[in-house]
């Protein structure tokens, strides 16, 4: 780890996939800025150097501000973002009201966006910046009714990772849309034992998301299916 080591912000990283995420870049040389809601003492043993924890919450606007002048003053650039935080809905678009939309949208959608205008300046400066979405197979197609309302709030982040990448185009600032399915977190605890041992493992979605990140900017991937089972395309 060296002052050359490169930096990545990690949304909701101290639970789940972006736990898997921090953990996984840290292992192979990164500094990591992780932004949660609250402490944790899941990096236990990392240096200041290596790690740092800071409050982020997607529905407060000015922790979004003060995280990336935070990793910029403490680690001194941004070379990655990753967009994990998220909520889930089992409401569908019809049986939701507009106070569990905006909610669902203010956290999935708009706080990521504003996240990468902040650090959009940052991105530009990197030798190659890199922002890393986390989607979902939701966002490509709606399973049923009660999964609807989440389905659109994912299609919505990855038409943001779509248009990330073309923003970045020029400046060689890549983005990649990461597209699970159920993966083995507590967001799937009320899925059938059978299929919670055979969902995809947090840490098969960090490796996913490191290889991602350390693309050169010639090997740009708008999007990542994955998927614990062999699904029909359609």
């Amino acid at each position: 780890m060296n002052e050359h080591s490169p930096i990545a912000m990690v949304s909701g990283g101290t639970r789940g996939i972006g736990l898997a995420i921090a953990r996984e870049l840290l292992a192979h040389g990164w500094r990591v800025s992780v932004g949660a809601r609250s402490a944790t003492d899941a990096f236990a043993g990392y240096s200041a150097d290596q790690l740092r924890v800071y409050r982020f919450d997607a529905e407060d606007r000015q922790t979004e501000t003060d995280w990336v002048a935070a990793t910029v003053r403490d680690f001194g650039g941004i070379d990655a973002l990753v967009h994990n935080a998220g909520i889930l809905s089992t409401r569908s678009v019809v049986a939701a009201d507009d106070d569990e939309v905006d909610r669902l949208l203010e956290v999935n959608v708009k706080s990521p966006l504003r996240l990468t205008r902040k650090a959009w300046p940052h991105l530009l400066a990197a030798r190659e910046g890199k922002v890393l979405v986390m989607a979902s197979l939701a966002a490509k197609r709606v399973r049923n009714a009660d999964a609807s309302l989440y389905a659109l709030s994912k299609a919505a982040v990855l038409s943001l990772a779509h248009g990330i990448r073309h923003c970045g185009a020029e400046a060689r600032v890549r983005c990649t849309a990461l597209c699970p399915g159920f993966v083995a977190t507590d967001m799937v605890a009320g899925l059938p034992l059978e299929q919670q041992q055979q969902a995809t493992r947090p840490e098969d979605i960090a490796r996913i998301a490191r290889m991602a990140l350390e693309l050169p900017a010639s090997a740009s991937v708008a999007e990542i299916p994955i998927s614990w089972t062999v699904e029909p395309q359609y």
